[in-house]
């Protein structure tokens, strides 16, 4: 962000302004401003599997972007390099290798990547073949002049840019559930839309009760925002989507303004959770628009999530107190190294890492109890 300009500076500039009046007659137009931007406070935040996943090593996501981000590597290359550790990982069946796969059991990813600097934008979406999107998703943003690329198309891509193309990005877990909800919803396939819809939340409310899914796999998802000293901010979402997913669905994870937005003069802000409802109100470009305006992190996406919460009318979508049935959660910085992690429901975690280190932080909500 700008540093301020101060009362002699300002009075200074209005005198001069004045005078060019005086002169000409009429009003020229003014020089710009050269603001300088405020030195930032470092920090990188993600959704909580960003302090979790090591994939074998001795880093979490966000400790591997930290550093790196210290070390005075480019924002996005380090906040990649942190979330490729999630994608790689078999254990987090929410993004990447392992992730859980489409209603076909086939995993198809998703992923978007900003560069504040920059002012550029990749991304990639219904993606099969490569663990890691988010890797994808740059190549997008720097070998073409598009900002998204889809299905086979974004495999050829992939395929042309190098990447290795597997044939099936299932591990013996994921493959394992996608089997056991396949066994339970099969006869249920082909019923009313309304009847499927109840039949598969349904399903998927048993299985992770039963401890078969976690719970917040559903919609799994890594959202991982960054911002160094200089005031340079980046994002990364990457994601396997909605477990089950009708093929061919693409959330918002690799949709600019909904699953990530980055404006590199304000800040950042990313999801997880129930995409449909984050692309419908293009959830974190309001969030970045709203600390344009002066708005804390934490304020803008309160503000965002009652915007949610208001445009959520539909019975299905609605729990017995009239609240939105789902989860929503936003990883939101500024320029100035300001976070917050804020979700519609309380009892949420989400990741952050300073220089005090990596840790864990509860996340402000608009709702009490859960959805």
């Amino acid at each position: 962000m700008g540093s301020r300009i101060n009362r002699r500076g300002f009075v200074r500039a209005g005198t001069a302004a004045s005078v060019s009046l005086a002169i000409g007659g009429k009003a020229e137009a003014a020089a710009p401003q050269v603001m300088q931007r405020s030195a930032a406070t470092p920090v990188v935040v993600s959704s909580d599997n960003g302090n979790v996943y090591r994939n074998g090593g001795s880093q979490t996501a966000v400790e591997k972007s930290f550093q790196m981000m210290m070390g005075g590597s480019d924002v996005l290359d380090a906040l990649v390099a942190g979330v490729n550790i999630v994608e790689l990982d078999p254990l987090d069946t929410s993004v990447g290798y392992g992730g859980l796969p489409n209603a076909d059991g086939v995993v198809q990813l998703d992923s978007s990547v900003m560069h504040g600097p920059k002012k550029r934008a990749g991304g990639v979406a219904a993606l099969e073949g490569v663990r890691t999107p988010s890797l994808v998703a740059k190549a997008v943003l720097e070998q073409t002049d598009h900002h998204l690329l889809v299905g086979e198309g974004a495999q050829r891509f992939a395929r042309n840019m190098g990447f290795a193309i597997e044939p099936d990005l299932n591990t013996e877990r994921s493959r394992g559930r996608w089997l056991e909800w396949k066994r339970r919803t099969d006869p249920l396939h082909y019923l009313d839309p309304k009847s499927r819809s109840d039949a598969e939340c349904r399903v998927r409310a048993e299985m992770v009760a039963e401890g078969l899914m976690d719970g917040r796999h559903q919609y799994g998802t890594i959202n991982c925002d960054g911002v160094n000293a200089k005031g340079e901010i980046c994002g990364v979402t990457t994601t396997s989507g909605l477990a089950w997913k009708i093929p061919g669905r693409v959330g918002d994870s690799p949709i600019l303004g909904a699953g990530l937005y980055v404006n590199g003069e304000v800040g950042a802000a990313g999801s997880t959770g129930r995409g449909e409802a984050n692309l419908f109100s293009l959830a974190s470009y309001q969030i970045v628009e709203n600390m344009r305006l002066g708005m804390h992190p934490k304020d803008a996406a309160i503000d965002v999530c009652r915007r949610i919460q208001k445009n959520t009318i539909e019975k299905r979508l609605l729990n017995d107190g009239g609240h939105p049935n789902f989860g929503l959660e936003f990883y939101v910085i500024n320029a100035r190294g300001q976070y917050a992690g804020v979700s519609l429901y309380e009892g949420q975690r989400f990741a952050v890492c300073t220089e005090q280190g990596a840790r864990l932080e509860p996340m402000e909500s608009l709702l009490s109890g859960k959805p």
